[in-house]
């Protein structure tokens, strides 16, 4: 697979994607505890494992393919 075609792939998936992570992640935030303690745990936790799937996804994506 050439690397254009691993980048529209990218293009296609990536942005959708997080789009529903971050929207899932707005909708259980809203049936937290009104703690201030609770509430920034959680957003700092899944502030950062977006990245966990996302960063080997554009690792391949830059990857290039092997002759």
């Amino acid at each position: 697979m050439t690397p254009r075609t691993k980048k529209l792939i990218g293009l296609a998936v990536l942005p959708p994607a997080l789009l529903l992570y971050f929207g899932a992640v707005v909708t259980l935030a809203e049936r937290l505890p009104d703690r201030h303690t609770v509430k920034l745990v959680y957003f700092i936790v899944t502030g950062l494992a977006w990245a966990a799937p996302t960063i080997p996804f554009i690792r391949w994506m830059e990857r290039n393919p092997r002759r």
